[in-house]
């Protein structure tokens, strides 16, 4: 290979990387958004005359944990969209999508402009989120480490992940700006719009680096490869949703309901859960792009099952710190700190862990509904079930059991050697990881 042919290698690489991540990006930043406002829109969608909080916010979260579900129809609809036809059109096609839904949510009349239609709406706008996040994942996993170099799987991959630190960052600053410039009447009344508004942007400026995109080599050359058995692709894709159960439930309880929990069950006021999870975030996004790089070296599994283990181990200890009110505001910032951290252990290596397990002729639709399935059942119903959960029994303790049952049963689906495939097997070397 020539220089010049490595130096349009790498520039290519790099595109790559940045349209695929960029979606996600705002994806995430959404989804963050949702359920950092989750108590304000519960009040202004799901709170009719009568109605109390704990019930609206139930509901909210059941529309939060309906977009999940929707989102392996996306990854089932789109990922065979993109093994068929390309990554590249797939992925301008979702995140045209996502940002119609996002800046819609924007500007819905609330439950006290339009009635019963309101929560429909809404509703309805979730769903096509969730149809998009369906489809990003695969989408942008694929192209990442499709264009990665040898070796660097894992360190490609693991930006996806670092995309959804920076969106649920850029989330939470934008909350904690709003609420620290506006009053709680004019957050409530038209200051948690803003947020969704600035999807519009967004959107547009990942719709034009994608639209620039080349398809990947690897499709390209192998897009007419045998295609596995579909007893096997099922099995595969029942393995990696296994094996980041873990992964997605202590994301979304650290990272994303926190706040509402802070709130709701220990009396925080909503600045101080929006710096929590500021912090938690900040752990998680430090230590995931080194995680990855660290597969690379050691291997996918090595690097998961620890931060498995550590959440089984830390989470309740964790919440009884955050309770225990002799114990410092700076330890329980450092406690929730390296909450994310221990996330992002399993973020890191992930992507690229789903993306070895499927050859390139099913990998678009087979990496993203392992990534859907699971995310769907343990990210999408973590508000739900932890909120409803905390309400008939009283326990505080539930998010804790909650994350560390999740990694419980990650450990073992981790160690799960992959099924055989067939076409598009990665190159020695990277066996160990998968």
């Amino acid at each position: 290979m020539t220089f010049i042919q490595q130096q349009r290698d790498t520039r290519r690489g790099r595109r790559a990387l940045v349209a695929g991540s960029v979606g996600n990006l705002i994806e995430w930043y959404e989804f963050g958004v949702y359920g950092y406002f989750a108590t304000i829109i519960a009040a202004r969608f799901f709170t009719p005359e009568g109605g109390s909080e704990a019930e609206a916010l139930v509901r909210t979260y059941a529309s939060f944990a309906l977009a999940f579900f929707f989102r392996p129809v996306g990854a089932a609809l789109f990922g065979r969209l993109g093994d068929r036809v390309g990554r590249r059109p797939v992925l301008v096609l979702v995140i045209t999508l996502m940002t119609v839904a996002t800046t819609l949510i924007g500007v819905l009349p609330t439950y006290a402009q339009a009635g019963a239609l309101a929560p429909w709406l809404l509703t309805f706008l979730r769903m096509l989120q969730g149809l998009s996040a369906g489809g990003e994942f695969g989408g942008a996993v694929s192209v990442m480490t499709e264009f990665a170099p040898p070796g660097r799987r894992g360190l490609y991959g693991s930006w996806q992940s670092f995309t959804v630190a920076l969106g649920l960052l850029a989330g939470a600053g934008a909350a904690a700006l709003l609420a620290t410039v506006l009053t709680a009447e004019q957050l409530g009344a038209w200051g948690w719009r803003l947020p969704f508004l600035l999807t519009l942007p967004l959107g547009l400026g990942a719709l034009w680096l994608r639209l620039r995109l080349d398809e990947t080599p690897v499709f390209v050359a192998e897009r007419f490869e045998e295609t596995p058995p579909p007893r096997e692709v099922v099995r595969a894709v029942a393995l990696g949703a296994g094996r980041i159960m873990g992964w997605a439930a202590a994301g979304y309880t650290f990272l994303v309901v926190l706040p509402s929990y802070l709130q709701s069950s220990l009396g925080a006021t909503f600045q101080q859960a929006l710096l929590a999870t500021v912090l938690a975030n900040l752990g998680f996004a430090a230590t995931i792009v080194p995680a990855g790089l660290l597969s690379d070296r050691v291997g996918r599994r090595a690097v998961m099952v620890t931060g498995a283990v550590l959440v089984v181990v830390l989470a309740v200890p964790l919440l009884n710190l955050l309770r225990d009110s002799g114990v410092s505001n700076t330890v329980k910032g450092v406690a929730v700190c390296g909450a994310g951290a221990v996330v992002g252990l399993m973020a890191g290596p992930g992507p690229a862990m789903l993306s070895e397990m499927f050859p390139t002729r099913v990998r678009h639709t087979g990496l993203g509904l392992a990534y859907a399935l699971s995310n769907a059942v343990f990210s999408g119903c973590a508000g739900l079930i932890i909120t409803e959960t905390i309400e008939r029994t009283g326990s505080v303790d539930i998010p804790a059991y909650y994350a560390a049952a999740a990694c419980a049963v990650s450990v073992p689906a981790l160690l799960t050697p992959a099924s055989a495939r067939r076409a598009g097997v990665p190159k020695p070397g990277v066996e160990r990881a998968g």
